[in-house]
């Protein structure tokens, strides 16, 4: 414990037992000494009378060194949920010699009939009492009417969701918006107040000029807008995609996809790095670390220490301008160019990207997407006009591409392949383009997302519902 100071120090009331729950203790730096005393006392006698004379007392002190750790018990002790039975008689069975396994057993130590004994899954998150602050019943202005409660909010939000007037189009509907709500519209030019925002407007009017369909993070990279206001300008010049091929982007006005087979370079290719001892290295060895992860989330026995606040000189020189290290304002919101764009010898940011095909910025890519080129006859929702499986040889190309990069920057993870299995992954490689066996097409159907990947279509999408 000493030797992780995010850990906390735990006390067993019964350490044999291990249902017992235990106490925690907060690491705290200290400058104390630690003092040895030795109080040695000799006690006389008068020769000639039985009465003591007062003891002698001495005192030897010796600092034996400092203390730098200290550990404190804070907190209250949890409910302990001890392996008993109570039976009708009112008395108290221990189930312990029945339910925990202390040495190999036979097949009868099993099929023993005893009482359902279930411990719980979890128990308190905290173990300091927490003030609860009730708050007094807004007082509104006068006119003031509460919004409508629908099924959505009636519990669990303190408000109902600003509607930021995104239209939302299935890949099934018929038509397509021409133009933007009423309320979208009004809503861009109450906040469109000053000369950059109209400058922002422009810019992303020539990039769906440009292009036509685009993703949000593209448009981040490529623009530098407050991403408050991105959420209130994208849906005056776009309409979101909820499903097909173009899920999770965004549309211009008047276009539909679905019509033109130029649009199947804009389709979207969910792609998600394989984790895994199957591909060679467990999730833990990637150096690409997921956005989210199970592993952040602070459990009772550990401690999550809030960032430190203190200004730094460098913070000041910041904020005075000094040695010019703050990013200017033309591009304070700008995001790296890797956010959208595949490139070879690059590992992506996260580990799960949102690709447009026309952002796969690799040869043997977008030779497996311009298959068709020319003959495109149908635009399905799986595949748009691509090729039936054109996604799943993207991602065994990317798969394998991107297992080279980490070969190469962590050979250790890959000692055990044979020169065998290196001939089968480069030829696997150079003809991405054939069709896998039915087995490795079960798999891909079935390939669940790393631990931690973070949805962000579903997140995308709660912005503007």
């Amino acid at each position: 414990i000493y030797a992780d100071p995010a850990k906390r120090l735990e006390l067993y009331f019964r350490p044999k037992d291990p249902y017992c729950h235990p106490v925690c203790a907060n690491r705290f730096p200290t400058s104390t000494m630690l003092l040895k005393v030795k109080r040695r006392t000799k006690k006389r006698k008068q020769l000639d009378t039985e009465e003591q004379i007062q003891p002698e007392i001495q005192f030897e002190m010796e600092i034996l060194g400092t203390v730098t750790t200290v550990y404190k018990f804070q907190g209250m002790s949890d409910f302990q949920y001890l392996a008993m039975h109570s039976g009708p008689d009112g008395k108290q069975t221990s189930m312990y010699d029945k339910v925990l396994m202390l040495k190999p057993e036979k097949e009868d130590f099993f099929n023993r009939e005893l009482p359902l004994y279930i411990p719980p899954p979890i128990f308190s998150r905290l173990d300091t009492p927490v003030d609860y602050f009730y708050r007094p019943d807004i007082q509104h202005r006068e006119g003031y009417n509460n919004p409508q409660v629908s099924d959505e909010n009636l519990i669990g939000l303190s408000r109902a969701r600003r509607p930021h007037n995104a239209i939302f189009v299935n890949f099934d509907d018929e038509e397509i918006p021409a133009k933007p709500l009423d309320a979208a519209v009004q809503t861009w030019k109450k906040v469109c107040t000053n000369p950059v925002d109209k400058k922002v407007e422009e810019e992303l009017r020539k990039l769906f000029e440009v292009r036509p369909v685009w993703s949000r993070n593209a448009v981040k990279a490529n623009i530098s807008v407050h991403p408050d206001k991105l959420k209130l300008l994208l849906p005056y010049l776009a309409y979101y995609m909820l499903t097909g091929p173009w899920r999770s982007l965004w549309v211009r006005f008047g276009y539909d996809p679905r019509k033109h087979p130029e649009a199947k370079i804009y389709q979207v290719l969910d792609f998600r790095i394989r984790c895994g001892m199957k591909y060679g290295y467990a999730p833990n060895d990637m150096p690409v670390k997921a956005k989210r992860s199970m592993y952040n989330y602070s459990l009772p026995i550990t401690v999550k220490k809030p960032a430190s606040h203190t200004v730094s000189v460098h913070d000041l020189k910041q904020g005075l301008g000094i040695s010019g290290a703050k990013k200017p304002a033309s591009n304070a919101y700008k995001l790296k160019e890797s956010i959208y764009i595949f490139r070879e010898g690059a590992l992506p940011p996260y580990r799960q990207m949102f690709y447009q095909l026309c952002d796969l910025n690799v040869e043997s890519l977008q030779k497996i997407i311009h298959r068709n080129d020319g003959t495109e006859s149908e635009c399905t929702e799986r595949d748009g006009w691509c090729l039936p499986k054109t996604s799943d040889d993207l991602r065994d190309t990317m798969s394998l591409m991107i297992k080279q990069i980490i070969r190469s920057t962590r050979p250790a993870l890959f000692s055990n392949t044979t020169s065998s299995e290196d001939g089968k992954e480069q030829l696997a490689y150079e003809s991405a383009e054939e069709e896998e066996d039915d087995e490795e097409e079960e798999e891909e159907e079935d390939f669940k997302p790393s631990d931690g990947s973070e949805n962000e279509m579903e997140t995308e999408i709660l912005d503007y519902v």
